[in-house]
């Protein structure tokens, strides 16, 4: 069985490092490579074709056609996911490779040989190593940030928004089944749709955040300074949006493709 990788991608035509990801999926045969196409307004959708032409088996691109943020690609991307019989676990990584693909190949590692654990994602700032490289001022607003993360979570997870994560494919209902409240600040809503689920006790004995040995900041971010700074008032609005209003989790109707989703896969990778 396969682990699918979700790379969420909005206009990346000059950020994408082609060659990398075509040398990975090229000798990794125990991954699946799914690119999102998020309404890019570049010539990103080309370059991904190109990279599935070479190996198509290997490699899918999910198309959504107006742009909904990278909540809402990496949503799509888990949803085609689930639908494929030889993927068990599912996860994303930037498209701009800030955390490598050792770095995501151990963090599957893990999962894989821990049965009691069903998601597994990158820390930055737990037991951070000498290859963490963070521009000064996203540091200082980072801490901050994860401060008031916490305090909402009621959980001591040091770094939610690493964009490395890996999960068991059975959990794709819980996380994706309804859209999400926020664009960017999705992770914090996956950890409290778990813990809504299945209690704080049980949920911190299901995830683990696993410190990663290599990370840089890319310049180009498409999270500007502006969004970081608006991030306080988002995560106040998450918290009122599921304490304060009711939630259900689960929609059964996952594999169903969203109005704006295509998909550019071989067909027969799904029988």
């Amino acid at each position: 069985m396969k682990t699918g990788i979700i790379i969420p991608c909005y206009n990346e035509e000059n950020r994408l490092d082609v060659t990398a990801f075509q040398e990975f999926i090229s000798k990794e045969n125990n991954y699946h490579l799914c690119f999102v196409n998020d309404g890019s307004k570049d010539h990103t959708m080309e370059v991904l074709r190109n990279i599935q032409k070479t190996n198509p088996n290997k490699v899918s691109v999910v198309n959504l056609i107006q742009n909904g943020g990278k909540a809402a690609a990496v949503r799509a991307g888990a949803k085609y996911l689930y639908t494929r019989r030889d993927v068990n676990y599912i996860g994303f990584m930037d498209a701009d490779l800030s955390t490598d693909f050792n770095d995501f190949d151990s963090l599957v590692n893990t999962l894989h040989h821990n049965e009691d654990l069903s998601f597994v994602f990158g820390s930055r700032a737990k037991d951070p190593s000498e290859g963490i490289k963070k521009d000064g001022i996203r540091a200082i607003i980072s801490k901050f940030i994860n401060i008031l993360i916490v305090f909402i979570l009621g959980m001591s997870i040091k770094d939610t928004q690493c964009g490395a994560k890996v999960f068991d494919a059975k959990l794709v209902p819980l996380l994706f089944g309804k859209k999400f409240y926020t664009k960017w600040l999705f992770d914090v809503e996956m950890f409290i749709r778990m813990k809504r689920q299945f209690g704080k006790e049980q949920t911190a004995s299901l995830i683990f955040e696993q410190p990663l040995k290599r990370w840089v900041h890319m310049e180009d971010s498409k999270l500007g300074l502006k969004d970081s700074l608006e991030i306080p008032f988002r995560l106040i609005s998450i918290w009122a949006n599921y304490n304060l209003s009711s939630f259900e989790f689960f929609n059964t109707n996952t594999t169903v493709l969203e109005p704006t989703m295509t998909i550019i896969a071989v067909p027969s990778a799904l029988s």
